[in-house]
């Protein structure tokens, strides 16, 4: 239990679109394919969830929970490990524009 709080309170704030590694910002494999589709091929096919802040992919460490937000704007607690480019991912979630209210 403290080493959930540890992590926590050592968690940075990660705001950007999740996406592939493969692809980065630009989605223009699968012209004919919304980009969730084409994050979600890429990664089946061998590429990871990462995370793009309009300048940097980063990998991020859980695989399984960032799936449901292949394409969407969302913000991650996590820590960030320089050495391997990758966030931990502590939680995520989707940002909510002011006309989705």
């Amino acid at each position: 239990m403290i080493t959930i709080f540890l992590a926590l309170a050592l968690a940075e704030t990660f705001t950007g679109v999740v996406t592939d590694t493969m692809c980065g910002a630009k989605h223009t494999m699968m012209k004919d394919q919304p980009d969730d589709k084409c994050v979600q091929m890429c990664v089946k096919a061998s590429s990871d969830y990462g995370l793009y802040d309009g300048k940097n992919v980063y990998k991020l460490s859980d695989q399984t929970k960032t799936a449901k937000f292949a394409a969407q704007k969302v913000k991650i607690a996590g820590i960030y490990n320089e050495k391997t480019k990758t966030i931990k991912v502590a939680s995520i979630e989707p940002v909510v524009s002011d006309g989705q209210k």
